[in-house]
């Protein structure tokens, strides 16, 4: 499995990656992951990483011009690895990970599975790494283009992405699978002890709201400030604890705003630890924007039992389905509002609650998943 990415660095790419392998572990396959230098090891997947680089320690999403020789020791790396593993497959995540599984694949003989997030050159955009209309998108689109067609299958995290690869890139339908993102539905689980709000400061009364996962303008968190603006203005009592990184700018601007009162910010949050700071809300958000991008953090959200507001998306409506509530896509405003109107209903947060849990247990577990992934192996012609 590769994974061109600092794993395991507590973010929904890396949740997925982590998952998947041990969905695939339960299954009865041998997994090995291949990463960057950065991150940490977790329990019972083996990884295997690139030589330590001093001068990059980035651990946040987006591109990077660094990524060009950390996926070239990637390749490396993977390559001495296969005389001794002899594997069957090669599992790779992400754009980068196609490209340099093609070659791995050309080595070892043994066939080509794409793990799909999203567009690479919607990512490098959305992140303003090069404007949509520059020739540096032009090129990408074109590499992107060709990265599409090496795989031998190709799995995405969302069936909007699945959609979006067959009408916008040209890819055969035959050639792309669904399988969108899941949740261990023991460890994440409603947990009624709000031991963690006298922790973190936190009222025992107080309505509290949680976002987990990257902050960053592509996350929307930018609009998730102007949202808690919005309630203030409201005159809504409402913490809102946010967990994730970095979160410098956003505490500066949170300062500037005057919302500081109404918000918590934990730093990043240790995978173990975020059942534990999830069960202190009431209620949780994701402003993510992305119409095809996955947004994984929802799986957990529901399997906590929290009710979730979300922006009215392709794939937050996969997802959530008739459990979710809505906000008009990209409105501020309006996320408020729905906000607003939970906070002042009981029994409306008490049947979500219970629907999304549910919900996560019956249709999201990562166990029916591996299940899936291990069909999609076994349609291969393996070696």
């Amino acid at each position: 499995m590769l994974a061109p990415t600092p794993y395991f660095a507590d973010r929904g790419c890396h949740v997925r990656i982590y998952e998947e392998a041990r969905a695939l572990r339960s299954q009865g396959h041998d997994v090995r992951i291949v990463t960057y230098h950065l991150g940490r090891d977790l329990p019972d997947i083996p990884t295997i990483r690139i030589p330590h680089i001093p001068w990059y320690s980035k651990l946040e999403a987006g591109p990077s011009w660094h990524k060009l020789y950390l996926d070239l020791l990637l390749f490396f790396k993977a390559a001495l690895l296969i005389p001794d593993f002899r594997p069957h497959l090669i599992h790779a995540h992400l754009h980068e990970g196609a490209f340099i599984g093609y070659f791995l694949k050309k080595l070892s003989g043994v066939p080509l599975v794409f793990d799909y997030q999203g567009s690479l050159t919607g990512e490098c955009i959305d992140h303003g790494f090069f404007g949509a209309q520059s020739r540096t998108a032009g090129l990408f689109r074109g590499i992107e283009r060709m990265i599409n067609g090496f795989a031998d299958r190709i799995i995405t995290s969302s069936s909007a992405g699945t959609s979006d690869l067959v009408s916008s890139w040209g890819v055969q339908t035959q050639r792309v699978t669904p399988l969108i993102d899941a949740v261990d539905t023991e460890i994440f689980s409603p947990r009624p002890d709000h031991a963690e709000r006298e922790a973190l400061g936190i009222p025992h009364n107080a309505f509290v709201v949680a976002y987990l996962g990257i902050l960053s303008r592509y996350q929307g968190t930018d609009l998730l400030l102007d949202c808690i603006e919005q309630l203030k203005q409201d005159g809504i009592k409402a913490c809102f604890l946010i967990m994730g990184f970095p979160e410098e700018r956003y505490k500066a601007e949170s300062e500037a705003r005057g919302l500081t009162e109404m918000i918590r910010f934990t730093g990043k949050v240790d995978y173990a630890r975020a059942p534990l700071l999830l069960s202190a809300a009431d209620i949780a958000v994701t402003p993510k924007l992305s119409p095809s991008e996955a947004n994984g953090k929802i799986f957990n959200y529901m399997a906590c039992g929290l009710p979730v507001v979300a922006f009215d998306t392709p794939v937050n409506r996969e997802v959530l389905g008739d459990t979710g509530v809505y906000a008009a896509y990209g409105d501020a405003r309006d996320l408020a509002a729905k906000i607003a109107g939970l906070a002042s209903d009981s029994a409306a947060r008490g049947s979500y609650a219970e629907q999304v849990r549910d919900k996560a247990v019956q249709e999201h577990s990562w166990q029916s998943r591996g299940a899936l992934l291990s069909e999609v192996y076994r349609s291969l012609q393996l070696p």
